[in-house]
């Protein structure tokens, strides 16, 4: 979720793998939203909340979750090597955060009105900008994030499942029977974020990769990394388009939506 950059004339300043890793995951997100969507208007009966599909919504963003950390670390490195310190490099994290977490609140506001019961209060936007709000009290810690993350994953099988006031759903604390389409508190998925601030310390020294991947099959490697530095951009909109397509196609009845 960083600017876009071409992969081509700019080798220095992405790193492919890490791109194409985010780019899978992207069109691993689109697929099951597809699946989910057909699901949700009753075209398709798929067990897409257990099982393999479960499975494979996990995988996806877990996988999201952890290459925001492991993006952190090299950014930080970056900041800080262009002699953005102090302050100004937690200013910088606390501003891009913060952008995110708006557009995240933007995302509560549209399902509210949407699907209204289910809506997303906090999901992987709300915890990819809280997270990186949060990430320079981290930064510090480098390699023993690991540990850190851990110990937040560990958390999580404490709090996860207890009851308590709507205002701590950000924390995996929620009432009885609480139900969101999208639900990622911060506990225990900002460990996942720490996982992979420390594995960025390891892999990513100073920055740099420990060691250089090289790319196999540049056209579809090529094609994911596109796919994975416009990965913000394709989470905002792939569902309207994924909806829209669907209703063009007749799949979904336009009076389904009032809006329509």
């Amino acid at each position: 979720m960083e600017q876009a950059e071409n992969i081509q004339t700019r080798p220095k300043s992405r790193f492919w793998e890490i791109d194409a890793a985010r780019g899978i995951a992207i069109i691993m997100m689109v697929t099951y939203h597809l699946l989910f969507d057909l699901v949700y208007f009753g075209v398709a009966d798929i067990a897409i909340t257990s099982g393999f599909w479960r499975a494979f919504a996990l995988t996806c963003a877990c996988t999201f979750v952890f290459l925001v950390g492991l993006s952190l670390h090299i950014s930080r490195e970056r900041a800080i090597q262009k002699g953005v310190k102090g302050s100004a490099l937690v200013q910088k994290f606390l501003m891009r955060g913060a952008f995110i977490l708006a557009l995240g609140c933007g995302i509560t506001l549209v399902t509210w009105y949407v699907i209204g019961g289910g809506y997303i209060l906090f999901g992987i936007l709300h915890l990819i900008g809280l997270s990186i709000c949060l990430a320079p009290l981290f930064f510090p810690l480098q390699k023993k994030n690991l540990i850190a993350g851990v110990i937040v994953l560990a958390l999580g099988l404490v709090v996860t499942g207890t009851v308590g006031p709507l205002w701590l759903a950000w924390l995996g604390i929620h009432p009885a029977g609480f139900y969101s389409v999208d639900y990622e508190p911060l506990i225990p998925w900002f460990g996942l974020v720490l996982l992979g601030l420390g594995a960025g310390a390891y892999l990513y020294p100073k920055g740099r990769p420990l060691r250089q991947i090289r790319q196999p099959c540049p056209p579809v490697t090529n094609l994911l990394a596109t796919a994975g530095r416009h990965s913000l951009l394709i989470y905002i909109i792939h569902q309207p388009v994924l909806i829209l397509l669907m209703v063009v196609a007749g799949i979904i009845p336009p009076e389904t939506f009032g809006i329509f």
